[in-house]
Formats: structure tokens, C-alpha cells, sequence
């Protein structure tokens, strides 16, 4: 049976997802007859005009009941995690420190990084093995002279979740001028977000649609209203002058339709994907020798997502495998995964050198049913057998660990 014959089981949902059907029906009038530039004059392009501020007071709907005027549209949600933070910075030179944690996506942990050489100082919070946060170690890490905290929802590899409704309140009660800022590109669509009640301390909240099954292309930022920040791309007059460039209407309107499709439902969703992958984890740790399941014990983790720290294998691997049975999953960050480098999450994580490089990350969607979890429970096993007997760290005949 051919590659194109054969189904693919499609589990990488936190690198990107697909788009859903109803996104795609949504987006089609702006591609034809609709597609005018929104910002024209003439009436032909007035229903462009309102079809992004309907998307954004659909969107604003959907984050808890927000003034739709706070959020804003950007082309990713590494541009609008960019755009928090420099923003930030650039409207507050007389502070100068920001705390983040060392688990954060690249696109918020490098702009940590490059912070430090224009003369910032950063605080990189550390994680301990379930990959949580101390949160005395947090209220220590705030200084008279702090200017930023920048925490995710939620880690796009292990699933672990940080709780940013709390941080944000104890750095807000400790300054009211500290600037809270939380990824949740891969929170939403997962867990609520509502940035009117629980979140209602944070002060600027980054997301992007590909993870929801919107395309990809399109992200939004909401920045509260009395937030002290600056554009980040400036050039032109739209969204109130916030960021500059032609809006894309259809990529606009797809994230508003994918963003209502994610909350409605979303308790019974994610209950149902839940339910799969704690079967799928119970079978694989059953099945797997030396397995263990990276951020198992944390307080919460995002009910899509397994991380498998598998002893004794590269990673690569096991992807290669799973790919020639037609089973797509990931060995951590897809932003990374072009790389050698062990996953900066894990290696956090202080995840055992015999692990760190044999993570499989699988991230299910509401695209994936039972049958994906039986193929894999079928398959996976044996490529670990196959792969360890040609692992130096394997002693085949013990079936552990030769170290």
C-alpha cells in the first residue's frame, strides 16, 4: 500500500493543525468577489471593512467579553509575541528588567536573549523536573525595577500548563506598573481563556490560528486598554495606526470562525481528547520499556498533549518509523526541530541524557477518533524493539538500560 493509499494519522496538532471546513467556506468570499483593500474609500470595499470588525468583536466574544477594540491582527503569533515585548520595552526605558521562564516558545525566549545584550537584565526562570514553576521563586525574582513578566499558558512541547492568572496578580499587587504579558497560542482552543474574569491582570495576551484550525499567517494580540506600548510595525495607519500593513481580510475572518468553533463545545472536546490520550499513554507506558512521560506529574497539562521521553533511542528515528507507517508526530517544537540540539524544554527539565534525545511528542486534534490511537499503540512498540537492539544504551537481553 502506497503512502497516498494509506491514511495518515496526523498527531503533530501543536505544530500546526488543519483547516477546519467551516474556516475554509468562511475565508472563500474574500478570495473571489470580495477583495477589495479595506482600507478604500469607495463602497465596494466597505464589506471588507466590516468583516474584520466583525472578526474582531467575534474573537473579543470569545476571550471572555473584552472591548473588541484591545485586540489587534498580526501575521503570526511570533509577531505578536515580538510585538508584546519590544513594545513593551520600547514604552518603558526607565525600567529594565523583565522576567520569563527558560521553558518559553523561541519566539519569546531568543527576544529574552537579545534583551540581554541591548543592556536589559532578564530573569530566566528555571522549571524542575515535571516542568513547573516555583512561584516563591517568582515573587523573589521581582524588583523595585521590573518592568515585564512574559510567563506561556501553556508549553507547546510537554503540555504543562503555568498558572498566569496568579502570576499575574501577584506581580500586579506587588507593582501595578509590571506589565503582564502570557503566549497562549497553544492554550486556546484547549483550556478557556478569559481575559475579562480569571486573566483579567493580564495585560497583553498573544495567539495565532494555525493552531485552531485556522490557516496559517494570521495571529492577534490583545494589549488592555491603559497598557503602556508601542507599535512594533509602523509604516501605515491600520488598526488604529498599531500595525502598520494591508489587512488580510479571509486569513482575519478564517481566525475569527476558527476561534468560534474552538469555545463552542470546548468542555465536551476536550474531555473526549483527554480520554485519548490517557488511553494511548496508559497502553505505551504499559507496552515500552524505560519510558516515561515528560510534565506526568505537573499540576495541569493541556489534555491534547503527550510527551515520551523514550531511554536509549534518537528521536529521529522513531519519527522516521512512524513516518513510513504514514503516522506524523514530532520530537518536540516544530520551531526547532530543524536542529540537532536537545529540546531547551527538556534539557530544563534536567530530562536524563539517555531520553533527552528520544522525546516523541503526539498532539491530538478534534480531527483525531480511536482508531489513531489503536494504530499507534500497534506500532509503536515494535519500532522501539527494532530501534534498541541498535542502541549502544540498550541491553537487549536484560530488555533496560545499559549504562
Amino acid at each position: 500500500m502506497t503512502m497516498k493509499q494509506r491514511k495518515i494519522i496526523y498527531v503533530d496538532n501543536n505544530a500546526t493543525t488543519a483547516i477546519a471546513p467551516e474556516v475554509l467556506a468562511a475565508m472563500q468570499p474574500y478570495f473571489g468577489a470580495e477583495y477589495f483593500n479595506p482600507s478604500s474609500m469607495y463602497d465596494a470595499a466597505r464589506s471588507s471593512a466590516r468583516a474584520i470588525e466583525q472578526a474582531r468583536s467575534t474573537i473579543a466574544r470569545c476571550l471572555g467579553g473584552i472591548e473588541p477594540d484591545q485586540l489587534l491582527f498580526t501575521g503570526s503569533a511570533t509577531e505578536s509575541n515580538n510585538a508584546a515585548l519590544f513594545g513593551v520595552v520600547q514604552a518603558n526605558p526607565d525600567r529594565r528588567h523583565v522576567i520569563t521562564t527558560a521553558v518559553e516558545h523561541p519566539s519569546v525566549l531568543e527576544i529574552g536573549k537579545e534583551l540581554e545584550r541591548r543592556g536589559l537584565a532578564v530573569t530566566f526562570l528555571p522549571v524542575d523536573r515535571n516542568g513547573e514553576l516555583d512561584i516563591d521563586r517568582f515573587v523573589r525574582a521581582l524588583r523595585e525595577e521590573t518592568l515585564m513578566v512574559s510567563v506561556m499558558m501553556a508549553n507547546n512541547e510537554t503540555g504543562v500548563c503555568y498558572p498566569v492568572a496568579k502570576l499575574a496578580r501577584i506581580a500586579k499587587q506587588t507593582d501595578a506598573r509590571i506589565v503582564v504579558h502570557s503566549d497562549a497560542t497553544q492554550a486556546l482552543g484547549k483550556l478557556p481563556v478569559d481575559l475579562h474574569d480569571t486573566l483579567q491582570h493580564v495585560d497583553l495576551l498573544s495567539f495565532s490560528g494555525h493552531k485552531i484550525h485556522a490557516p496559517k499567517g494570521v495571529g492577534a494580540l490583545f494589549v488592555r486598554r491603559g497598557t503602556r506600548w508601542r507599535p512594533f510595525i509602523l509604516g501605515g495607519h491600520q488598526e488604529q495606526g498599531r500595525r502598520a500593513g494591508t489587512e488580510n481580510v479571509p486569513y482575519i475572518v478564517g481566525l475569527a470562525k476558527a476561534c468560534e468553533l474552538a469555545v463552542a463545545g470546548l468542555d465536551d472536546e476536550q474531555q473526549r481528547v483527554r480520554a485519548m490520550r490517557d488511553r494511548l499513554q496508559h497502553a505505551l507506558v504499559e507496552l515500552i520499556p524505560a519510558l516515561e512521560v515528560n510534565g506526568i506529574a505537573a499540576s495541569e497539562r493541556l489534555p491534547n498533549t503527550l510527551n515520551l521521553a523514550i531511554h536509549g533511542i534518537e528521536g529521529e528515528a522513531i519519527l522516521a518509523e512512524l513516518n513510513r507507517h504514514g503516522i506524523c508526530a514530532s520530537s518536540g517544537s516544530a520551531c526547532t526541530s530543524g536542529t540537532l540540539d536537545p529540546s531547551h524544554v527538556l534539557k530544563a527539565m534536567q530530562v536524563p541524557f539517555t531520553a533527552i534525545h528520544g522525546s516523541l511528542r503526539i498532539s491530538l486534534s478534534r480531527y483525531n477518533d480511536e482508531s489513531d490511537i489503536d494504530r499507534i499503540i500497534e506500532v509503536l512498540p515494535k519500532i522501539v524493539v527494532r530501534l534498541r537492539r541498535l542502541s549502544p544504551y540498550w541491553d537487549d537481553e536484560r530488555d533496560c538500560l545499559d549504562i
